[in-house]
């Protein structure tokens, strides 16, 4: 049938132009949506159904493998309707990796079915062990009821209405046959309704601690070596709703984060009933509260000081706390040759930047700008309706390479912080200097990047995705600024493998400690995803990305092609020295496609 556009376009005609943009942002944002789910469909079709001779093969590889550990498989169950128990239960007994066992905790159910299902799969099957509570617990309870049966090396969580993908268990010990130090692994997912039909895949970025601790990245499939689920004591009681949330951070407290693995493979399906989260957000809300509670938790035994706080769809912001005094921060801009452009770009950053401890570092291109802003300067600053608290520094660069200008930059300075802002841009908040130093200041951040908006409010940057255009791609470039995009990444805080050098902050420390921009490799292009990508793999830092430090592009230019901007010779060095980030970045999922970064699904 084909749609006559007749009607929209003339309620678009009443709108006013702000309702008008927002009206074709969300209508070009749900047709999205609906393509991403039929694309979703192809992809299982052609991706996600086993035939018999996958089985074989894995069967096969199974053979093969030098580690069959037992993996037990934890269920606390509740008064689940018997359709779903029994397509939960039937879901593990397909499992093509056959050494497992089920430890099933009954939390007291009223329903008289419970017990005699429960007792009916014990009988069929000698893996089965179950457990049958004198008193309702709630959940985590239960869950350590199960937990107290387990015996294998690695244990697995599954929730009584949800369902394994049949080959879940045999990833999960390939995963630990490819890694032996693995200690902890989570896989992607998607939902299933009333009906069977899978739908809202979360294909997953590899460990991202920032995300993590958003929103909980690890959810389902989600397995853990038993010794450390011992260690820990356990699901806590009193953060039911969060249960699994707190357990995994307790859990990444103790393991090092190269034994934090991901499948990037959709292994669970959650079951979208009444009553579970999988439907709605809605469905419990005091979970939200007690994911945060065990987030405070987390950073008050890790020694940090900070606020959680709600964030978009109940989820979580994490906001650092800077010392007192502040550490001293050098916003280093180079300036546009155009003396009063270059006048209006040190106003608007002075005018629209609250931090306590600041020095604007100006980079000029030539003796005779730097002398009419300085000149320009003195002069705001004797005139009476003066109120600049920032101090101003001058210097001068004559050399066209950036990378080297910006080096030049920094050994003029001293701040313990260093933050690079292109010139054409306004920041939408005063405290959006205050946000990206906090999270510099973590000892294990090595930089941060900004959120970066055109007029319009579509996204500049917003994080660099490696591999996406050929080389590299701006995550969720041109969405809409209060887009969710994938996994809610453009809303959140969360991690990247590079951010741009239109706004990034970083330590001194740590830029010193590895000699800065590679000037000569990387003269004009692409020396910021190389700096993010040295610290990050020779240094061992994150790479942060805070939606809550935004600033917008003054001008109207739309052009943005990173890859093309970029010299031959600095696209070969960048490939030579990244090939394998190049094509495997671990920030973004492989199921993805890399004609961009989209983040859409790659059929």
């Amino acid at each position: 049938m084909e749609i006559s556009h007749q009607p929209i376009k003339k309620v678009v005609k009443i709108l006013n132009a702000r309702h008008r943009r927002r009206f074709w942002q969300q209508l070009k944002k749900l047709l999205a949506k609906n393509y991403e789910a039929r694309k979703y469909q192809k992809w299982i079709r052609r991706f996600d159904i086993l035939t018999d001779k996958d089985r074989v093969n894995i069967f096969t590889e199974i053979e093969n493998f030098k580690h069959k550990p037992l993996v037990s498989i934890v269920l606390p169950v509740y008064n689940v309707e018997e359709k779903w128990l029994r397509l939960c239960i039937e879901s593990v007994l397909k499992q093509i990796y056959e050494n497992w066992e089920f430890c099933i905790a009954d939390d007291c159910s009223p329903s008289p079915h419970i017990r005699r299902i429960l007792e009916e799969y014990a009988k069929k099957d000698g893996r089965i062990k179950v457990v049958f509570r004198m008193e309702n617990g709630h959940i985590s309870a239960a869950s350590n009821s199960a937990l107290e049966l387990a015996n294998g090396e690695f244990t697995a969580f599954l929730d009584h209405d949800d369902e394994l993908a049949e080959h879940a268990l045999f990833y999960v010990v390939k995963e630990i046959n490819d890694f032996p130090e693995t200690e902890m692994i989570y896989s992607d997912e998607d939902m299933i309704d009333e009906k069977g039909n899978r739908y809202t895949p979360k294909f997953k970025p590899d460990w991202s601690r920032d995300l993590f601790y958003s929103l909980n990245l690890v959810t389902h499939l989600s397995v853990y070596k038993t010794s450390i689920l011992r260690k820990i004591g356990g699901f806590r009681i009193g953060l039911e709703g969060s249960q699994d949330y707190d357990l995994a951070l307790r859990a990444v407290e103790q393991i090092p984060e190269n034994c934090i693995r991901h499948i990037p493979k959709i292994l669970y399906h959650w079951r979208a009933i009444k009553g579970s989260v999988a439907l709605s957000n809605d469905e419990k809300p005091y979970a939200h509260e007690r994911a945060r509670e065990a987030l405070r938790a987390h950073f008050e035994r890790a020694g940090k000081s900070v606020t959680v706080s709600r964030s978009v769809y109940n989820l979580h912001r994490v906001e650092y706390e800077l010392p007192a005094p502040a550490p001293k921060v050098n916003l280093i801009i180079a300036a546009d040759e155009d003396f009063q452009t270059a006048y209006e770009t040190i106003k608007i950053f002075g005018e629209n930047t609250e931090y306590p401890n600041l020095e604007i570092t100006v980079v000029a291109g030539s003796e005779k700008l730097k002398t009419e802003l300085e000149t320009a300067h003195l002069k705001a600053r004797t005139s009476a309706s003066a109120k600049a608290a920032q101090t101003l520094k001058f210097v001068v660069c004559e050399k066209e390479n950036e990378a080297e200008k910006y080096n030049f930059a920094v050994a003029e300075t001293s701040g313990a912080i260093l933050c690079f802002a292109d010139a054409n841009l306004k920041p939408a908040a005063k405290r959006w200097l205050t946000e990206m130093a906090s999270f510099a200041h973590q000892t294990e951040i090595g930089a941060v990047g900004a959120k970066l908006l055109y007029a319009d409010e579509t996204i500049l940057h917003g994080g660099l995705i490696l591999g996406a255009n050929g080389i590299i791609g701006v995550a969720h470039h041109c969405f809409p600024r209060s887009d969710d995009g994938n996994f809610v990444r453009a809303q959140l805080v969360n991690n990247f493998s590079a951010v741009s050098i239109s706004c990034l902050a970083v330590r001194r420390e740590v830029f010193e400690s590895v000699s800065g921009f590679d000037a000569g490799n990387f003269p004009n292009k692409l020396y910021d995803a190389d700096f993010c990508l040295r610290i990050q793999r020779e240094k061992n830092y994150r790479i942060a990305f805070t939606p809550y430090a935004e600033l917008i592009k003054t001008d109207t230019k739309r052009r943005l092609n990173l890859e093309k901007d970029s010299t031959t010779d600095e696209k070969n060095n960048f490939m030579q020295k990244w090939r394998e980030t190049v094509e495997r970045d671990p920030f973004y999922n492989p199921n993805l496609s890399k004609k961009d970064a989209s983040f859409s699904i790659e059929i």
